[in-house]
């Protein structure tokens, strides 16, 4: 690795964590050069605050910041989760003040009983309680067309929300995302580290600006099918072999070892 530091952007579901079991054993190699060479992790994802803060704390990171919800929040470094759930409330106003078409369309977290959210997710109900302990944003699935979708975020735009669409769900939030908190992160890192190399590592469309930001951006393939970068991607962005997180061991591994070329086109 040389004289070189790094900063890390990972997302979880689908690229640290496995899409169906959450499990990020196989990423354990590549967790421990991490670890040992005390690289900040910051994990990015639509998780809340009430589930990153454990898992944080078990990788080994909670001296790090996280950030939640797809980017409409930030877990400090440190901290435990702290529930206020004014804005998430203000979100759920304008959902159900929407146009009865167009609500019949979105099913959200707050449709879903623990039980129920479990059996769509493969969550077990303790994570899948904490899964709904949400401040900044409502995930759900979408059931229109292209054109109905087209409505209903010209529809929450009016009102101050917008859509993203990650791996599995679509989320309504208050604009921020994943790339506007990590560009927050990297202001704080390089008023100390200004060389600092950031990597990003993510596997769905909601990944793709933090990718775009970073100095070295990983696409971890996607089992759910989507194809993000379709066609060329910019120059400093590649993509896995393998899926979840045997991918994101295979490329952290080759870049930080410098064992093999870290084109892994």
């Amino acid at each position: 690795m040389g004289d070189k530091s790094y900063i890390i952007f990972t997302d979880l579901d689908g690229t640290l964590l496995d899409h169906q079991t959450y499990s990020y054993e196989a990423a354990n190699p590549a967790l421990d050069l991490v670890r040992a060479a005390n690289i900040p992790l910051v994990l990015t994802s639509s998780k809340t605050a009430a589930e990153l803060a454990p898992l944080r704390a078990e990788l080994g990171f909670a001296n790090y910041p996280a950030i939640v919800e797809n980017g409409a929040g930030i877990l400090l470094s440190g901290a435990n989760a702290i529930h206020s759930d004014d804005e998430y409330q203000n979100i759920l106003a304008v959902l159900n003040g929407a146009p009865a078409h167009l609500q019949s369309y979105f099913k959200g977290f707050s449709h879903y009983s623990a039980h129920k959210l479990s059996e769509t997710t493969s969550l077990d109900i303790k994570s899948a309680k904490l899964a709904m302990r949400r401040q900044y944003s409502e995930p759900g699935t979408w059931s229109g067309n292209d054109d109905q979708l087209a409505e209903f975020i010209i529809y929450l735009a009016e009102h101050g929300l917008s859509v993203q669409q990650g791996g599995r769900f679509l989320s309504v939030s208050t604009g921020m995302n994943k790339a506007d908190r990590m560009t927050e992160i990297l202001a704080t890192y390089r008023a100390t580290h200004p060389d600092i190399i950031s990597i990003a590592l993510g596997d769905a469309p909601n990944d793709i600006m933090m990718l775009e930001m970073a100095d070295i951006g990983f696409v971890i393939e996607n089992t759910d099918g989507h194809d993000i970068f379709k066609g060329n991607m910019p120059n400093h962005i590649t993509r896995s072999h393998k899926h979840g997180p045997q991918g994101w061991n295979e490329c952290i591994k080759s870049l930080l070892t410098q064992s093999t070329s870290i084109n892994l086109k």
